[in-house]
Formats: structure tokens, C-alpha cells, sequence
């Protein structure tokens, strides 16, 4: 149970051991996004997540809002080679090379999707029906780290020419946008983001 008077949360929520964390959980995962920014945002964040905790990246968020312009998919698809030595030696991110160039390569395909089909958020959405899948898990054990839903468009984001979206960032996405509701049934979430679309 929590000690803020609410219902329980999901386990998971509280192995960030920082209110930041637990805040993150009862106000942003699971909520359904619908705007093409935020979408390129956890694109950016769930990839450099890859090997690493969820609490090292949220800890470092401010950072690459900073380094990632924001997280504006124009001015991030004209990074170039100087740019990226200059997000090597930037501390406010993981500086991996190879997850800052995904960034940029992802910035750029972001730019193609939206020219062909107008919105990466409607393209995203389109693997879920447009609505969100909500589940009906009793334990943290049962929640799966991948789906029918999240091989499909992760398999179609790589043809696009995306990087670092395996299946399993692809679920972490879905399940952080809102388009999966993973909530346990007992968490307090759970109801109030099945309102939610």
C-alpha cells in the first residue's frame, strides 16, 4: 500500500527509490499520448534505455531534453558528426555512440513516416486499433515483455529504417504511451487510465 493515502501501485513503481519515480507512474505511464513529439520523445528514451534501468534514464530526462533539442524530430534529424563528439562528452545523457546516432537515424525516419502518412502518432496507434489495449493483470509476473502487437511494429519501424527498436522497447513504448494499459488490476492507476483514450 502507499503512504500517500492512495490505493496500491504497481510494484514496479517504487524500485526507482525516488519520488520522481513513483510520480512518473502515478502520472505518466500508462496514459495514452497522442502528439507526435512526445511520441519521438519516448522513442529516444526507451531506446538509450536498452541495458539500463528505467531510473538511470529518468533521472537523466532533463539532460536529453537538452542535448535532444527538446525533443523536436526536425532539428534533431540535421544532427551531424560534431554533434554527436559534443553529446559524448555531454554527462546529462548515457553517452553511448551508438544510441545517440539511433537518435538521429530515428529523427530522420520520423520526418519520412510523417511525410507519407502525415502523424507518427495515428501510425503507432494504428497497430493497436487506434484505441488502447487495457489487460487484466493480477501480478507483476504476468505481464509480458513483448506482444503480437509490439513484433508487428517493431518489425515494421525496422523496414522503416529505425534503430534500437527491437520488440521489447517497442512494448516498454507502448506500454509508457498509453497505447497497452499494463497497470495491475490492483493498482489505483489501472482504473483511471482504462477512462483514458
Amino acid at each position: 500500500m502507499s503512504t500517500d493515502g492512495r490505493d496500491a501501485r504497481c510494484p514496479w513503481s517504487y524500485s526507482g527509490m525516488s519520488p520522481a519515480y513513483v510520480r512518473y507512474h502515478d502520472e505518466e505511464w500508462g496514459v495514452p499520448v497522442h502528439d507526435d513529439r512526445r511520441q519521438f520523445e519516448f522513442l529516444i528514451l526507451e531506446g538509450a534505455q536498452a541495458g539500463l534501468s528505467w531510473a538511470t534514464i529518468l533521472n537523466k530526462r532533463e539532460g536529453y531534453r537538452e542535448a535532444f533539442a527538446g525533443f523536436d524530430a526536425g532539428r534533431v534529424a540535421r544532427f551531424d558528426r560534431r554533434k554527436v563528439e559534443k553529446l559524448m562528452q555531454f554527462a546529462g545523457i548515457v553517452r553511448n555512440r551508438l544510441k545517440i546516432e539511433a537518435a538521429i537515424t530515428n529523427a530522420r525516419a520520423v520526418l519520412r513516416l510523417q511525410d507519407e502518412l502525415g502523424s507518427l502518432d495515428r501510425y503507432l496507434w494504428s497497430f493497436v486499433g487506434g484505441r488502447p489495449i487495457v489487460n487484466q493483470w493480477q501480478e507483476m509476473g504476468q505481464v509480458p515483455a513483448t506482444s503480437a502487437e509490439s513484433d508487428a511494429l517493431s518489425k515494421d519501424l525496422r523496414k522503416r529504417g529505425f534503430k534500437f527498436v527491437g520488440s521489447t522497447i517497442v512494448y516498454a513504448h507502448m506500454q509508457a504511451t498509453g497505447m497497452v494499459n499494463d497497470h495491475l488490476v490492483g493498482c489505483f492507476r489501472h482504473a483511471a487510465c482504462r477512462q483514458l483514450r
